[in-house]
C-alpha cells in the first residue's frame, strides 16, 4: 500500500471537510446550546406517554429550535430545555397550555429555571481546559514511550480529529452542549489508541527493516495494522449507530458527533499521523546531512 506517497490526496479530502465546517461556522455561527449560551429550562410531569411530535406542537409557538426530551421510567416527564430566556410570565403560559390540554392536577411545573450567560462561559473555559490537559499529557506520555516525533505526528492526528468532528457539529447544526465535552474526550481516547497501534508496528519495524526508507516502513506498518483498525472501527460502530437509531434526541446529538470521531480517528492514525511522522523524520535527517564548506 502507498499510503505515504499519496499524503496529498489523504490532507486535501481532510482539508476540504474542515474548510467547510469552519466557513459554515462562519457564516451561520455555531449551534450553541442552553450550557453554553444560558436559557431556559422546565421540565412538566404529564402523567401519560405523549409523541414528542405532539409536545413540539406547543413549544414551536415560542421556540421551534427548542430541545425536547422525554424522563422519567415511564417517560411521562416532558424537559423543555431552550437557549431563549423565558421569563415567570411565560413559562407560566407554557405549563398552562399543557395544564389544559392534559388535564394537569398541578399548579406549577416540576422544575422551571433560567441560566446565564456566566454558566455558558464557565462551561466553555472548563471545555477548552479540559482538551488542552488531554493532548499535552497523550504528548508527554507519547514522546516518553516513543520520541518527541511520534508525539507530534499523533498530536496532528488529534488536532485533525477536533477539527473534523467541529464541521460535523457545524454542517448539521448538532447543539453544542456538555456533550460536546465528553464526546471530545471519548474521540480523543479513541483515537489516540489507533495511533499507538500504528506507531509501536512502526518503531518494531524500525529494528528490522533498517534499510528501508522511513515511508516504506511507514506503508508496510499501516499494512500490517490496517484490518485490526478497521475491524475495532466497525465493530465500536455498530454499538454507536444502534444509539443513534433507537435513542432519545439527546442521545442522537451524543451519537452522531462519535460516529464522526470514530471514523476520523481511524482515518487520522492511518492517512494523517503515519505521513506527518515520515515527513518529520525525514526533516530531522535532512538537518544531519554533512554538506562539506567550500572554501
Amino acid at each position: 500500500m502507498k499510503i505515504i506517497e499519496n499524503k496529498t490526496k489523504w490532507f486535501s479530502i481532510s482539508a476540504i471537510i474542515i474548510v467547510l465546517g469552519l466557513v459554515l461556522a462562519i457564516i451561520n455561527g455555531m449551534n450553541f446550546g442552553i450550557d453554553f449560551t444560558g436559557g431556559s429550562l422546565m421540565e412538566i410531569e404529564l402523567h401519560q406517554q405523549i409523541e414528542v411530535a405532539e409536545i413540539r406542537e406547543i413549544i414551536n409557538q415560542y421556540d421551534t429550535n427548542a430541545n425536547i426530551s422525554l424522563l422519567g421510567p415511564d417517560r411521562t416527564i416532558v424537559q423543555i430545555r431552550t437557549i431563549n430566556d423565558f421569563d415567570s410570565q411565560v413559562r407560566a403560559e407554557i405549563f398552562n397550555q399543557f395544564k389544559e390540554k392534559y388535564d394537569l392536577p398541578e399548579n406549577e411545573p416540576l422544575r422551571a429555571e433560567q441560566f446565564g450567560p456566566a454558566i455558558g462561559k464557565e462551561i466553555q473555559n472548563r471545555a477548552f481546559l479540559s482538551m488542552i490537559i488531554s493532548a499535552i499529557g497523550m504528548l508527554i506520555y507519547i514522546t516518553f514511550r516513543f520520541e518527541l516525533r511520534f508525539g507530534l505526528a499523533a498530536i496532528a492526528a488529534l488536532l485533525h480529529d477536533i477539527l473534523v468532528v467541529v464541521a460535523v457539529y457545524s454542517i448539521f447544526r448538532i447543539p453544542v452542549n456538555s456533550p460536546f465535552v465528553a464526546a471530545m474526550l471519548t474521540i480523543l481516547g479513541y483515537s489516540i489508541n489507533d495511533t499507538i497501534v500504528v506507531f509501536d508496528r512502526i518503531r518494531e519495524n524500525l529494528k528490522t527493516m533498517k534499510k528501508s526508507n522511513f515511508a516504506q516502513v511507514a506503508n508496510d506498518s499501516i499494512t500490517q495494522t490496517i484490518t485490526r483498525s478497521i475491524n475495532t472501527s466497525l465493530t465500536t460502530l455498530v454499538t454507536i449507530v444502534a444509539l443513534y437509531i433507537l435513542g432519545v434526541e439527546q442521545i442522537r446529538e451524543f451519537a452522531l458527533p462519535l460516529i464522526a470521531g470514530v471514523l476520523s480517528g481511524t482515518y487520522s492514525s492511518i492517512f494523517i499521523a503515519a505521513p506527518v511522522w515520515v515527513m518529520l523524520k525525514e526533516k530531522q535527517n535532512r538537518k544531519f546531512v554533512y554538506k562539506p564548506n567550500h572554501e
